[in-house]
Order: structure tokens, then sequence, then C-alpha cells
């Protein structure tokens, strides 16, 4: 007896899920050609993000870079205004007891979303730099968070999320 094909779960918006298959290979070949000239780190931001320390998991939208970088083993979420090569603080944002894994910002950096682990636990939240505010974003169904990415005008989120060993993606709307 052939077992049956589950039934794909009904979700209101704003929630959406995507099956996310082969990916790579269209994104390689769509940039093959695109190239032309060979590309040119910017050295004088490139040194000043090296002396920062170690750093992962950059975003860049527009004129901000967000990334985690630290220095003897405490990560911490930066954001850079490239524009100007200088750091923008956070207040609010940066625990001692949180360790950051994947940080996205919007084409204004006035929005970053973050997944991190604290206390024991993996959770998204979303920082709005002109309230020097945190706030958490609920997975709805429960999941583990791993990578975020946020949309230029800071409306929505993309979440790869772990719920029952199988990796999903959530689309959340930010009011």
């Amino acid at each position: 007896m052939e077992p049956q094909p589950r039934q794909p779960e009904m979700r209101s918006p704003p929630l959406r899920r995507f099956a996310v298959l082969g990916c790579s290979s269209l994104i390689g070949l769509s940039l093959g050609g695109c190239l032309g000239e060979m590309a040119t780190p910017m050295g004088g931001l490139d040194r000043q993000l090296e002396q920062a320390g170690s750093s992962q998991a950059p975003a860049l939208a527009g004129r901000w870079l967000a990334l985690i970088g630290g220095r003897g083993g405490r990560d911490q979420v930066l954001l850079v205004d490239v524009e100007r090569a200088l750091p923008v603080p956070l207040p609010g944002l940066n625990r001692p007891d949180a360790q950051p894994l994947s940080v996205a910002v919007s084409r204004d950096g006035n929005r970053l979303a973050v997944v991190r682990q604290l206390d024991g636990r993996t959770e998204l939240v979303l920082y709005r730099r002109e309230l020097m505010a945190v706030e958490a974003i609920a997975m709805q169904p429960a999941g583990v968070p791993r990578r975020v990415s946020l949309r230029a005008d800071g409306r929505e989120l993309a979440v790869e999320v772990s719920r029952g060993g199988h990796w999903q993606i959530d689309l959340i709307a930010i009011p």
C-alpha cells in the first residue's frame, strides 16, 4: 500500500512558506555574464573592518552594511555607514549574554533583523534604530530560526526556520 501524500498546510497572511530548491545554480547562471570588470575591494573600509576583529554574515542595503563582528569570542551586530566609512551606534541591541547568528538591514538603515541565541534558545528580533528598541518576532508555528533577510523597505522578513527536522522559509510582514 502506498502512503498518501500529505496535504499542504494552509496559512493565512502575512505568513507564507516557500520551498527553496536549486537556487544556487540559478544565481550562478544569472551572474555569470554580468561581472564585466574585475571587482576590487574598498581598501580603507576593508582595513577598518579587519581591525574591528573577525566578521561574518554581511548584509548590504543602500549605504548600510550590517555584519556580525567581534574580538575575544564576543560577537556583536555592527552597522557601518559605507558612504562615510563610519560605524553607527546600536544602543540596546547588543547584549553581553546574546550570540548573534544572522543579521539583515533595511535600505534606510533604520531596521535591523537579527537571529540570536539567548539563554539557550534561538530567537528572531527586530531592532528599530530610531526607537533604540528591540522587539521579539514570534515564530508561528514555533520553530528555530537560522538566517534572516529583510526587504529593502523594512516591511517584510524572510526567515529560514527549522521545524521538525525540516528547513522552511517563512515570510513575515512587519508593521
